[in-house]
């Protein structure tokens, strides 16, 4: 995806350092994305739910707070308020490039803010939560033996994570005062609350106070044993698979017409792990899927393999031939479904100089219905005439045969799923 390094300029006049994330095609719609507490935008879950949005059409802004990561500022002269601020601000320098933000997504104590915020921010349509508490007076457990110094000299310096930070007072006063429930309820946005039940940091309470406050439209997810950072690259796609196809009922996305020379559009891949082999497949904003390699041959086995996808096309294609020709003769065909195999095999025709490898699709249909011989002969040719049977014969011999032949046997694999503290 095309990342462009921006910057801002935040509440108190600071520059703030950001990443728009952009997709390879048309913008169709924009989210901006507030981190957690003392994190920053480039977090694996940010960058995560960045990249699989970006893959099908939406733009995402995510920044880094006054004083975080690589924006100017004091963090100890911030508050919760001013990382509403911050938001609001993000939002306004969006707006400016014609991309007002369809979409919050907060993850922690960003989540919280992201609720905030809403009402600052007109344009939005739809608010993710991530781990959110409902009580952001509740990030001060975190640093709870050094309130008493924070109260008496105004500021202290803490560890959270392993990293220094100074608090303030304001800070501590403002997370203190701070209540959702009316903002929550006066949303004005569909709200998705995404939490782990074993979230050790900020407990799944919260995200039923969130759910309970918002009036519908509404939606939970769980993010089952997800930590509370989302480190784990699987829970975070699981996460950002979820935002995107949620996202599609409530953000407009419509496409433009496709360009010449791709009726159906243009298949757009990312990688997804450069790790591994896995990969975002996208068709417009309503079509995805996942590509990967077993893991016998070094991937995760989290998609179809690419081989894989020609078959599921080979297969598709196959019984949408038959079904359209049983319909248009008024036969009496109920249901269909097509097996395919794909292996390497031996051709002696293959190239002129001698022996060599071709590809073979072996093809078992099945057809459920009162027909009689000569219409299921019939369709056995019809289904040798599909467009993408024709396509792979220009290079590829396709081999097929009706459900009386003995049943191959099963090919499919079961794809297999691959603590820090803050708020």
């Amino acid at each position: 995806m095309p990342t462009e390094r921006i910057s801002f300029t935040g509440h108190a006049g600071h520059d703030l350092a950001a990443r728009l994330d952009l997709p390879e095609g048309p913008v169709l719609a924009t989210a901006l994305f507030a981190h957690c507490f003392t994190c920053s935008k480039d977090i694996p879950a940010a960058r995560r739910i960045a990249a699989r949005l970006s893959a099908m059409g939406i733009a995402v802004l995510r920044f880094d707070f006054t004083g975080l990561g690589h924006s100017g500022g004091e963090f100890a002269n911030t508050s919760f308020t001013s990382n509403v601020a911050d938001l609001i601000a993000a939002a306004r320098y969006l707006a400016s490039r014609n991309m007002a933000p369809d979409m919050l997504i907060g993850h922690s104590l960003g989540g919280a803010a992201v609720l905030r915020a809403r009402a600052g921010i007109p344009s939005v349509k739809s608010v993710v939560t991530l781990g959110a508490p409902f009580d952001p007076g509740h990030v001060a457990h975190h640093f709870e033996d050094a309130l008493e110094a924070i109260n008496r000299v105004g500021q202290a310096k803490v560890s959270l994570g392993g990293r220094p930070f100074v608090i303030g007072k304001e800070f501590v006063n403002d997370i203190r005062q701070t209540e959702l429930g009316e903002a929550v309820a006066d949303l004005k946005a569909a709200l998705l609350v995404m939490h782990a039940p074993r979230d050790a940091t900020v407990g799944i309470d919260n995200a039923a106070e969130i759910f309970q406050a918002a009036r519908h439209p509404k939606s939970f997810v769980t993010l089952d044993d997800a930590n509370h950072l989302i480190t784990d690259p699987c829970d975070a796609e699981y996460a950002a698979d979820m935002i995107a196809t949620w996202a599609t009922r409530y953000v407009d996305m419509k496409p433009p017409a496709p360009p010449p020379g791709a009726p159906e559009g243009v298949i757009r891949v990312t990688e997804a792990d450069p790790d591994g082999f896995l990969q975002d497949v996208q068709n417009g904003p309503y079509h995805h899927v996942l590509a990967d390699e077993p893991e016998a041959y070094g991937g995760t086995n989290r998609g179809l393999s690419p081989y894989g996808f020609v078959a599921a096309g080979l297969g598709a294609c196959t019984s949408m031939t038959l079904r359209m020709y049983a319909r248009r003769k008024g036969w009496p065909l109920e249901g269909i479904s097509v097996e395919v195999c794909h292996d390497k095999v031996h051709a002696q025709d293959a190239i002129p100089s001698g022996p060599a490898k071709i590809d073979r699709f072996m093809r078992v249909i099945h057809l459920q219905g009162d027909l009689d011989q000569e219409q299921r002969a019939k369709l056995l040719e019809i289904a040798d005439k599909c467009p993408v049977h024709r396509t792979l014969e220009q290079s590829s011999r396709v081999e097929t045969r009706l459900e009386d032949a003995p049943k191959l046997p099963d090919m499919s694999q079961e794809g297999q799923d691959m603590d820090a503290a803050a708020i």
